[in-house]
């Protein structure tokens, strides 16, 4: 009895998205988790010497900002290799002839890469937290062994003092945004891929992409002193705002490392801004690859 064809199978984005996350994997892509955690104690000894404010400030910089620089790396490189690879080994004629319609190829390796970014950044999150508990949980000590013909509420005072300065609820909001960051970056990259000519040329697209996303604010600021804020202008400036993601807008270390609170407000329209790109990332992805002759 011959099986009915189905048009839309979560079973074959499934095993793409599973045959996907072996392949990256397999790269050994997760040295980087290695590169990271070096990073991290090497930090926490060179800032010994400093108070302990000043450790957790800088601990907490130098993490986030590795946390997102390597995600990004991750993102972008990973998936650099996914369709011209799959184009030169032939993998890509085998899978859509199964048949296997191209937007199931797509949705499932763009959710492979995904699903490798997420446990990535879970394992770096709580490589952070636990060295940021350990250094936590030493000066603690440090301050009870200073302190301790302190009366009470005063040693109370200073390890309350010590606990909101290493840990405060935006380290989990801005790991967030950084893991959204990184999964834009995905599926701009999987686009750019889709027209690209090999994984190298996708490589250094993106890089410049990633550059111009970060210094889109400042560039666009600069410019709307420099002319008049015209019809024209801001026409020309939204286009660019909508090729060219404003990266910039996914960097909250530096509220966290100062403490500052990140509202909801703030973190629902990053969370929005960065769902909405990788979708339509995604979408413009399939729809170039569905035009493009194999």
């Amino acid at each position: 009895m011959q099986t009915r064809y189905r048009p839309f199978s979560l079973w074959r984005i499934r095993a793409i998205t599973a045959n996907t996350l072996t392949e990256l994997t397999r790269l050994k892509v997760f040295y980087v988790l290695l590169v990271f955690a070096l990073v991290l104690i090497g930090s926490s000894i060179f800032m010994a010497q400093f108070s302990f404010q000043q450790e957790f400030q800088i601990l907490k910089d130098i993490s986030l900002g590795a946390i997102s620089l390597f995600t990004s790396l991750l993102a972008i490189v990973a998936t650099a290799r996914l369709l011209p690879q799959d184009i030169e080994d032939r993998t890509l004629y085998t899978i859509l002839a199964k048949p296997v319609p191209r937007f199931e190829y797509v949705l499932g390796r763009i959710t492979g890469v995904l699903l490798l970014l997420a446990i990535s950044t879970l394992v770096m999150a709580a490589a952070f937290v636990l060295v940021l508990y350990l250094r936590e949980q030493a000066v603690v000590h440090t301050t009870l062994r200073q302190m301790s013909g302190a009366p009470p509420d005063q040693m109370a005072d200073a390890l309350r003092v010590v606990r909101s300065s290493a840990f405060n609820i935006n380290i989990f909001p801005g790991i967030t945004v950084i893991y959204l960051k990184a999964c834009l970056l995905a599926a701009l990259t999987l686009f750019v891929s889709t027209f690209a000519t090999s994984n190298i040329f996708t490589i250094v697209v993106m890089a410049f992409i990633y550059f111009i996303g970060h210094l889109q604010a400042t560039a666009r600021e600069y410019w709307l002193q420099e002319h008049s804020g015209g019809v024209i202008t801001r026409v020309f400036l939204a286009i660019v705002t909508l090729l060219f993601p404003d990266l910039q807008a996914f960097n909250l270390v530096d509220d966290i490392v100062a403490g500052t609170a990140i509202s909801l407000a703030v973190f629902a329209k990053t969370a929005v801004l960065g769902l909405f790109y990788t979708t339509i990332y995604t979408l413009l992805a399939t729809f170039v690859f569905y035009g493009k002759e194999l």
